[in-house]
């Protein structure tokens, strides 16, 4: 049973999601131009394309797990595999973070508090 705490917390978060996914799709569409994000590695649209595609699906893939969690949407998983994949979410935001302090710009090291937001969420909704 998922507790009143988590449940907002998944809320916050899942609404976070959505506006990052709309940022996502804002790159797409050109209102963000590329070249400040992904450390600059971007050379072209097809690349940005890739990226932005694979960032998109992993941040619904996200929604869905946490919509899992907190039991708006019935389980496809088992109780202890979305624990799994919320842990390796939080491994990778965690990393993200010290990624994004490091970053080239000024735009991507904002990027760090996001990161490190998203951490401290999925560690309140993991923790015992």
């Amino acid at each position: 049973m998922i507790n009143f705490i988590n449940k907002n917390v998944i809320k916050v978060f899942l609404r976070i999601l959505i506006v990052v996914i709309l940022f996502h799709f804002s790159i797409i569409i050109k209102i963000v131009p590329y070249n400040i994000t992904w450390g600059e590695r971007l050379q072209n649209d097809s690349e940005m394309y890739v990226f932005e595609i694979i960032s998109i699906l992993i941040n619904v893939f996200l929604c869905l797990i946490l919509l899992m969690k907190g039991n708006y949407i019935n389980n496809k998983f088992s109780n202890r595999t979305i624990n799994v994949i919320l842990w390796i979410f939080f491994g990778i935001f965690v990393l993200n973070t010290f990624g994004n302090i490091f970053a080239k710009t000024n735009f991507e090291k904002m990027f760090s508090i996001l990161t490190a937001l998203f951490s401290v969420f999925l560690w309140i909704i993991l923790k015992k």
